[in-house]
């Protein structure tokens, strides 16, 4: 598992994509699709046509990390589908989708917790 800051910002491809793409061209879907700068530190997220694998793009400031995961096992449980060409995810809602689960029927604890003085 890797770690995903609460404050990243994480933008999902909704439409799967060839995964054929490397790092070059996935960073041209994210300037041409989705209209982002993949060099400004955000968290990109792919799927491929048949739901079994997702890649993260992420720019550290020196270079680019291309992260696959496919599962052993059956399909991705859920993706986001909206009318858009992207959307946008939380930290706890990218986790929940590398684990294979739903992030709209999951609970998740608030992100700030008031501290008692």
């Amino acid at each position: 598992m890797i770690a995903i800051p609460p404050q990243s910002r994480i933008f999902v491809v909704v439409e799967a994509i060839d995964f054929r793409n490397g790092i070059n061209g996935l960073g041209k879907i994210c300037r041409r699709v989705i209209h982002q700068d993949p060099t400004t530190g955000a968290i990109f997220i792919f799927k491929n046509k048949r739901n079994t694998s997702v890649k993260l793009l992420v720019y550290d400031g020196e270079a680019f990390w291309l992260i696959n995961r496919r599962l052993s096992r059956g399909k991705l449980r859920w993706w986001p589908n909206n009318d858009g060409t992207s959307c946008s995810l939380t930290s706890k809602e990218l986790q929940t989708i590398l684990m294979n689960g739903n992030p709209s029927q999951a609970e998740f604890s608030s992100d700030w917790k008031r501290l008692i003085a």
